[in-house]
């Protein structure tokens, strides 16, 4: 005789496989477009179904951007030398909130704090105390550069080309302001990003060193 299920739950349906939907639905509509019962529709389930899964809509929400940070995680931290693994986590981060960029107002109005980033984050802090920093040190450090990569994702989302619109202002009213951005290249926003966190890494190198 075939073992019993909950009424309205589906064969197969998983936590994984309804957080992906939401994803891949919040991708192709946007964010606003995310409800329990469009999600049930894509899933080929009733909305009630879901709640076998996720218990709210903010549960779903920060699932979502727990799987969202999660792409950017590297394998192991610890694999390389700390200032590689940040630097690798951030540049991986930055651009999986370029492909993603509805998930930056929430990660900048809510911590998300899943057993699955609080492992990420405690093998952070792991790998930086393993290398030297004290452990106060590793969360300042955490937050620094994650404040950073958000924040960096935020403006490039809010406004793709920053020096571009400089660069077009009048140059007799604002002479410098005009020069740099046209000297800044093309990919001005790129390589603002890597001077940024090259100069955070170089820092908590200091540290470290004063330590």
């Amino acid at each position: 005789m075939a073992a019993s299920r909950p009424r309205g739950q589906r064969v197969g349906l998983t936590r994984t496989a309804v957080l992906e939907a939401a994803v891949r639905l919040a991708d192709r509509e946007g964010l606003k477009s995310l409800s329990m019962r469009r999600l049930g529709a894509e899933l080929g389930v009733e909305a009630m179904t879901l709640y076998h899964h996720v218990p709210s809509k903010d549960a779903l929400v920060e699932g979502m951007i727990e799987r969202i940070v999660a792409e950017a995680v590297p394998p192991e931290f610890g694999a390389a030398t700390w200032r590689e693994d940040l630097r690798a986590y951030a540049r991986a981060l930055v651009e999986v909130l370029g492909a993603h960029p509805y998930a930056v107002p929430l990660l900048l109005s809510r911590p998300v704090m899943t057993p699955r980033n609080l492992r990420t984050m405690e093998a952070v802090v792991e790998m930086l105390h393993g290398a030297g920093f004290p452990l106060p040190r590793t969360l300042d450090i955490m937050y620094a550069l994650t404040s950073f990569v958000v924040g960096h994702a935020a403006a490039q989302a809010g406004e793709a080309d920053g020096a571009g619109r400089l660069a077009a202002l009048d140059p007799e009213a604002y002479p410098l302001l005009v020069d740099a951005a046209r000297q800044s290249g093309g990919d001005a926003a790129g390589a603002r990003f890597e001077f940024a966190l090259e100069a955070l890494l170089t820092g908590f190198e200091r540290e470290l060193t004063a330590t």
